[in-house]
């Protein structure tokens, strides 16, 4: 008790220097205050002093400091407590979203976190400073060699390596997403009409893609590790599939994480198929433990691995491995007849981090920070069954059949709450009824709380309108 009191007075006594800082005086505060959260002086859940109080200790005037720390929780700095006082935030410095008014919490879309320890404001500043000082900004902004330059290819063949076994440069090819090498690889491996499997319930960018160029999609029956071994024989054998979409860690919306003997028998069946694999490895930095099915068929895999699930999709940053270098410099060749080129400042910024290990601190406290909010949402959801993974950034929450699902999603809207049901990821007609809650969406644990507190009185209700019914 007198630890916890000793803190909360060290906190009170929060001081900022404003002199290190410039600009307007309360955002010398909010930058003061971001330091002191960034350098450890002032860490998660500690107690500030109050606008007054900071008000007369720094001669101000109090709307001064009542604007800054205004600015401070819309940045997410900082969390309000009503009757208890202004505390660091728990979590994130994510800004809030643009999101219709009537939703004050939207986890609709799947993104990560963005913890303080991340720091990427300050990190990407001193990031791009770095190679400011070193290289001058000019050479990354004209056209730069598609697919990466040899010293941005070999840096991520290194970095790569803890995934893909046999990462090389010459296999390689940098693009600017995900999305872009899905649509790249459909382009070719498929011809309009031609069939790729995937699960029956998949990325909505594949749909998107498939659709654009007239590639048949067809869904196979799922099971807690994904799609089923038998289901992925019979449709190889009836449909004669181009390639197989999957996304084996961490599936998205449902979770689902394929075993090493369920991916040794995915490989086996590809292989003896002839057909290829298209392997989505989004969110396989966060489960790092996994080896991807591309161990087992290097031959037949396009591989991907991107930026935006393990540390921020604006990051427009991905890595395709081919299946050899020939396939390769095809890949390289779509993304210059499609998109030309990656963004080569975001490159620079990327393999910059890679080299010097900051890459992998960021994705360190993402990870960290889905495995909290995944605790978090496990305790207030106990006793209502959902799938998920203990550091992802969703969670997947199927319906008995009897339950409206449109009923249950304006409900939730009605309070405030944004999910998204299965319908954005069916390929099949009768898909696994179900929501899919982006945890990572959130600003903050205190949001994660407040809307999984929502989504538990809502399937309680549920539960009881069945009971009557």
């Amino acid at each position: 008790m007198d630890t916890i009191k000793d803190k909360q007075a060290y906190c009170m006594d929060w001081v900022p220097t404003l002199s290190e800082w410039q600009g307007p005086l309360f955002m010398r505060i909010v930058d003061a205050l971001a330091s002191d959260i960034e350098s450890g002086r002032l860490v998660r859940g500690q107690r500030l002093p109050t606008h007054r109080a900071l008000a007369t200790e720094l001669g101000i005037d109090l709307t001064t400091v009542t604007r800054a720390y205004g600015e401070a929780r819309r940045r997410g700095l900082l969390d309000a407590r009503v009757g208890q006082g202004t505390f660091v935030s728990e979590t994130t410095v994510r800004s809030p979203s643009h999101v219709p008014s009537q939703v004050t919490i939207d986890l609709s879309m799947n993104l990560p976190p963005q913890p303080v320890e991340a720091n990427l404001d300050l990190r990407i500043a001193q990031g791009l400073e770095t190679i400011r000082r070193e290289s001058g900004f000019g050479a990354f902004l004209t056209y730069s060699r598609p697919g990466g330059s040899d010293l941005e290819l070999e840096t991520a063949a290194n970095w790569l390596r803890h995934r893909v076994h046999d990462a090389n440069a010459e296999r390689l090819v940098i693009f600017p997403g995900s999305q872009a090498i899905v649509f790249n690889a459909l382009l070719v491996l498929t011809s309009p009409g031609d069939v790729v499997l995937t699960e029956a319930l998949t990325y909505p960018g594949l749909k998107t893609a498939a659709a654009r160029l007239g590639v048949r999609l067809i869904g196979l029956p799922m099971d807690e590790q994904g799609v089923r071994p038998d289901a992925l024989k019979d449709a190889c054998r009836k449909h004669k599939p181009k390639a197989v979409y999957l996304v084996p860690t961490q599936q998205n919306p449902t979770t689902a994480t394929a075993g090493p003997a369920r991916r040794k028998a995915i490989a086996e069946i590809i292989r003896h198929a002839g057909t290829f694999l298209i392997e989505d490895d989004a969110y396989g930095a966060l489960e790092p433990s996994t080896s991807p099915i591309a161990n087992l068929i290097p031959e037949r895999s396009y591989f991907a691995a991107s930026m935006s699930k393990c540390i921020a999709p604006g990051l427009r940053v991905a890595y395709l491995q081919a299946p050899d270098s020939i396939a390769a410099q095809t890949m390289r060749s779509g993304l210059q007849a499609t998109m030309q080129m990656s963004p080569p400042l975001m490159v620079a910024l990327v393999t910059h981090w890679i080299r010097n290990g900051i890459a992998d601190e960021i994705i360190e406290a993402v990870r960290n920070e889905a495995k909290g909010r995944q605790q978090l949402a496990g305790r207030i959801l106990k006793g209502i069954a959902f799938a998920s993974r203990p550091a992802s950034h969703h969670l997947w929450l199927e319906l008995p059949p009897s339950w409206n699902r449109m009923d249950l999603l304006s409900h939730l809207l009605r309070h405030g709450l944004a999910v998204v049901g299965e319908d954005a990821f069916a390929v099949i007609d009768k898909p696994p009824r179900g929501i899919r809650v982006s945890l990572g969406a959130a600003r903050n644990r205190a949001d994660v709380s407040q809307a999984m507190q929502v989504l538990a009185a809502a399937m309680k209700l549920s539960v009881m309108a069945t009971q009557i019914v």
